[in-house]
């Protein structure tokens, strides 16, 4: 099995991910008294891969054995296991009123100039008036800068997407953890059967089973007329619901299971992510012996059902795997599958609420912020900020491909849901009437002509050069204007013995390029 990476997480998030994969088969699979540290030994005997950069990394025991107890009684894993954010993120030193009068004039001369520079002229402007005070760090300057609303006018480019990691090739052998719920099945399945679907077609519908592996117990089961990411998050959803949480999932590679809002929403929910190696189904056996089951025994109890639909295959379904299968003595465990399940032992969490799940399992991306109304675009749809969320020049959103009726506006830092957004309404904007948007704690910054002379970091920079006593780095090329008249004075010369000074010139004049240098 391999474990899959969610995209588009933040350095944070994917720290606090491989943290969790490396700890989480000791939460899947508690170690009994006294092999603790044995366990831990182990998993700091191995070699991971480093979550940005994909150099091999190494962890001490004494560092897993701090994030085992970390998450072993957290609601929320993934979250107990991330770096926390300092209680000052967000904010900024306070800046000195003379120190803000002088950037404030700086960016009304110069609003196309990125922080960094403005940084450095602010630096140069300290050198030159000592009477401001000391000079802000970047950041804090940054930070200021942004929160007053100054931001620069240029276009954004897009990011990048990440690049697929290269999965590693492992060996197949038949297993079986050893705790209720510490790991689930995943799979669809097409029914050998046709169903008639209310256009009056015929076609063959999915069925989305999820087994839990130790117990064989089945924590839902569902037919589809697609196998989407849509419908396995359906399905997944209700089995969460029913069952709880679980600590780890196995699936095939298909596109539903490695989607963005699947494979993103495990993470988020603490679930860590197994696929199996591609066209290898015998990884997933005991999700194919169920399915054996289901054509051996359900579908051929509907044969005389000649206008099958899907609401009766569904019913059918329900029926049998609740009243039948749950309850039949399963062949390798000697016990039902309900009765197995409940005798544990369990690793199951709580399942959350369902508008929790619901904004769990959703793709998440950046989006750059368009200065003049305050929108951005998700999959050719616009979308427009809240005022308060005006001065945010890039914003990250959780959305759901099949469902672009809203999206979630989220922090980036921490994954913290801010407010759900809708997308524009050009006909209500299409009312005169404009709400008046909260000023900034500045005030509006009105533009002024550009001030007289050279940049004050420049003209720090060319006294620096200066007093270093060094020639100039390139050689003049002579005025129009200079040439002609030094011209004149050389057929002339002969007239003009008596200024000396004229051959030496002339000399200087028309030295070769190689002599000038």
């Amino acid at each position: 099995m391999t474990t899959s990476t969610p995209r588009d997480a933040s350095v944070t998030r994917r720290w606090a991910r491989l943290r969790f994969s490396i700890i989480g088969p000791l939460l899947a699979a508690p170690a009994e008294h006294g092999e603790l540290g044995a366990r831990i030994a182990e998993l700091a005997g191995k070699a991971y891969e480093h979550p940005t950069t994909g150099e091999v990394i190494r962890f001490g025991a004494s560092t897993i054995e701090r994030w085992y107890y970390a998450a072993r009684d957290a609601a929320d894993p993934v979250i107990a296991l991330a770096r926390k954010v300092p209680s000052h993120a967000g904010t900024f030193a306070a800046m000195p009123a003379r120190l803000a009068a002088a950037l404030e004039a700086q960016y009304r001369a110069h609003p196309g100039w990125s922080y960094q520079l403005h940084h450095d002229n602010l630096l140069a402007v300290v050198r030159e008036q000592p009477a401001l005070g000391p000079p802000p760090s970047y950041p804090t300057t940054r930070r200021f800068m942004r929160h007053q609303g100054w931001l620069r006018h240029r276009k954004k480019r897009q990011l990048e997407a990440d690049r697929d990691a290269a999965r590693e090739a492992r060996e197949t052998r038949s297993f079986e953890v050893s705790h209720v719920h510490a790991l689930w099945h995943l799979d669809f399945h097409e029914g050998s059967r046709k169903v008639l679907t209310a256009a009056g077609t015929w076609q063959h519908p999915q069925l989305l089973g999820v087994i839990d592996d130790r117990s064989r117990l089945c924590c839902h089961l569902q037919w589809y007329l697609d196998a989407t990411a849509d419908s396995l998050i359906h399905g997944l959803g209700q089995a969460i619901q029913k069952r709880g949480l679980p600590r780890a999932l196995l699936t095939d590679n298909g596109a539903a299971m490695v989607a963005a809002e699947t494979t993103e929403g495990l993470a988020r929910l603490g679930i860590v992510h197994h696929t199996t190696l591609p066209y290898s189904p015998e990884q997933n056996a005991k999700q194919e012996v169920f399915w054996a089951q289901i054509e051996g025994r359900l579908v051929p109890m509907l044969e005389g059902e000649a206008a099958l639909t899907l609401a009766l295959l569904n019913e059918a379904t329900q029926a049998w795997v609740e009243g039948e299968y749950q309850r039949r003595v399963h062949s390798e465990l000697g016990t039902s599958p309900l009765e197995r399940a409940l005798a544990g032992p369990s690793v199951v969490r709580p399942s959350p609420a369902s508008e929790e799940l619901r904004r769990a399992f959703r793709a998440e991306t950046t989006r750059a912020v368009r200065h003049s109304d305050g929108t951005f675009t998700v999959q050719g749809i616009r979308f427009e900020l809240p005022a308060r969320y005006r001065t945010l020049t890039r914003v990250t959103v959780r959305y759901a491909r099949w469902d672009l009726t809203s999206v979630d506006l989220v922090d980036p830092r921490q994954g913290r849901h801010l407010a759900v957004l809708l997308p524009l309404d050009k006909e209500q904007n299409a009312d005169a009437r404009r709400r008046a948007l909260a000023p900034t704690p500045a005030g509006p910054i009105a533009p002024t002509p550009v001030a007289d002379g050279i940049a004050p970091h420049l003209r720090q920079l060319i006294a620096d050069y200066a007093a270093t006593g060094m020639p100039p780095a390139y050689v003049p090329k002579p005025a129009p204007a200079l040439a002609a008249a030094a011209g004149r004075d050389h057929d002339d010369r002969d007239d003009h013995d008596d200024h000396d000074d004229h051959d030496d010139h002339d000399d200087h004049r028309h030295a070769s390029p190689k002599d000038a240098r």
